[in-house]
């Protein structure tokens, strides 16, 4: 996410070392790579003129702190400049109006309105523990109803009928009623798109939204367009009181133009954004964080919030446990690890939300992390279950047969034995300390972690170092060739 964008920030900042406080000539030179930086990440220019004066005026002759170096003091000023364009603070959904709470989706077509508005409503279901029903008023789309049916579905909320002959308000008006009927807390109502700003869309999204009179009017807007998406937002504003922005598609948006025009362009707060198809892919938008992660830091906060939602907890206390006693750590558990990691959006998700995770991700672009954790769990499944408790026992011959039941060749399985072999080495190391109060903090347990919300997962732990992970490189593999030629001498 951003990728480009953080890279060219990182570069502006890198340009001020040395002095004890930043002179004029210093700031210049670092606006300027700004300006360009934002530039080219399509951000509107009245944004970039705003956000580089406001970083001039900030930074020119600013005392730096003792503990900081020039550069680390112009981060901090870059990093408050870049939170509070993205709005400072987050925005979370009004849902203190009577319910039924009814929240309007509008955008244009293509923007990913009708799979937000299923992930909204999972989101809301699960987070907020509200009922939830979604109704389908994109009447001129032959399929749109449909795609609503099964989001739903996936989103485990009631779906509300409607028919492509009928009219939009009139659909919305039965679609409320029905939901004071069957006492729903919040109705999500996913109204039609255009490939384009039109009069008549303008004119049926206005009347919608008077006979609705909805809590919370959310403008979904795909952030991989860029400015374009600023003058979208622009046109919808003018028409609509909107209360909030769901920014889309994010995870393929190297740029980040969206994100830091559509806030200022619109003046609603960006609520949430949305990276994957997946239904689950809806995060809350916390502008302090965002602006981390752009600036390469990390996201370690939403990394804990994930950890705590996502990781099974019980497995995860039978996994401490397992460590803590003479069984230890087999290849069941293992793959137990690897689909962990990927209930939680795989390596690349992890990564971009640690300190650094950009640089790492680049390094392993080339070997498709996420390609091989999913032939290692299919070699792991293609193994008996006595082989996965006790790996020592799987010969050649069984290493053949295993291959060629998942479909890999004999040394995709002798890797991946190795890579288990690193990741156990560390897992006993780390089972008196480490890892095992990580596993009690996760479920809750005290200890060292002190039951606290959801510690980090380990990344070395979990994978043996990067080098452990399916694709994650060699470096385990390398170190132990060093060891054997030092025997050797």
């Amino acid at each position: 996410m951003f990728q480009s964008l953080s890279e060219r920030l990182s570069t502006a900042l890198q340009s001020l070392s040395g002095a004890g406080r930043l002179s004029e000539d210093d700031v210049a030179k670092a606006a300027r790579e700004l300006r360009m930086a934002l530039l080219e990440a399509d951000v509107a220019l009245p944004v970039v003129r705003g956000f580089i004066d406001r970083v001039r005026e900030r930074a020119v002759g600013a005392e730096v702190n003792k503990s900081l170096t020039p550069g680390q003091q112009f981060l901090r000023i870059v990093q408050d400049e870049l939170t509070v364009t993205l709005g400072k603070e987050h925005a979370p959904l009004n849902l203190r109006a009577q319910p039924p709470v009814v929240i309007l989706m509008a955008g244009l077509q293509g923007s990913g309105k009708t799979t937000t508005t299923g992930k909204l409503a999972r989101y809301l279901r699960e987070q907020q523990k509200k009922s939830v029903a979604v109704v389908s008023c994109d009447v001129y789309r032959p399929a749109a109803i449909q795609q609503l049916r099964i989001v739903s579905e996936q989103a485990g909320v009631h779906f509300l009928t409607s028919e492509a002959g009928e009219s939009p308000t009139a659909i919305a008006k039965r679609a409320h009623d029905q939901a004071v009927r069957e006492v729903y807390d919040v109705l999500i109502v996913d109204s039609a798109g255009r490939t384009g700003i039109d009069e008549a869309m303008m004119q049926e999204i206005s009347d919608l939204h008077g006979v609705l009179k909805p809590a919370e009017t959310l403008f979904v807007v795909d952030s991989m367009t860029g400015q374009d998406a600023a003058n979208t937002a622009r046109a919808f504003s003018e028409r609509l009181p909107l209360t909030g922005v769901v920014l889309t598609k994010v995870d393929g948006d190297a740029r980040g133009g969206a994100a830091l025009s559509v806030r200022e362009v619109t003046g609603a707060p960006i609520k949430f954004m949305g990276a994957g198809e997946k239904i689950d892919k809806l995060e809350a938008f916390h502008p302090d964080r965002v602006a981390a992660r752009i600036l390469g830091q990390g996201d370690m906060l939403s990394l804990i919030e994930e950890t705590v939602e996502r990781v099974d907890r019980e497995k995860a206390e039978k996994l401490a446990g397992k460590l803590r006693s003479k069984g230890g750590f087999d290849l069941a558990d293992f793959r137990e690890q690897m689909q962990q990691m990927e209930q939680m959006g795989g390596i690349a998700s992890l990564l971009e939300k640690m300190p650094g995770g950009a640089q790492m991700q680049q390094k392993l672009a080339q070997q498709n992390p996420e390609k091989e954790i999913g032939r290692s769990i299919a070699i792991i499944n293609s193994m008996t279950a006595r082989e996965r408790r006790h790996p020592a026992l799987i010969k050649a011959s069984h290493r053949r047969r295993i291959a060629a039941g998942s479909g890999t060749q004999v040394q995709d399985v002798n890797r991946l034995l190795r890579q288990f072999e690193q990741s156990r080495d560390m897992m006993k190391k780390a089972s008196g300390g480490g890892f095992a109060r990580m596993m009690r903090g996760l479920t809750g347990g005290g200890g060292a972690a002190g039951g606290m919300p959801g510690a980090m997962p380990d990344l070395s732990a979990m994978g043996g170092g990067m080098g452990g992970l399916p694709g994650g490189g060699r470096s385990g593999k390398n170190k132990s060739r060093k060891n054997k030629r030092k025997k050797r001498r």
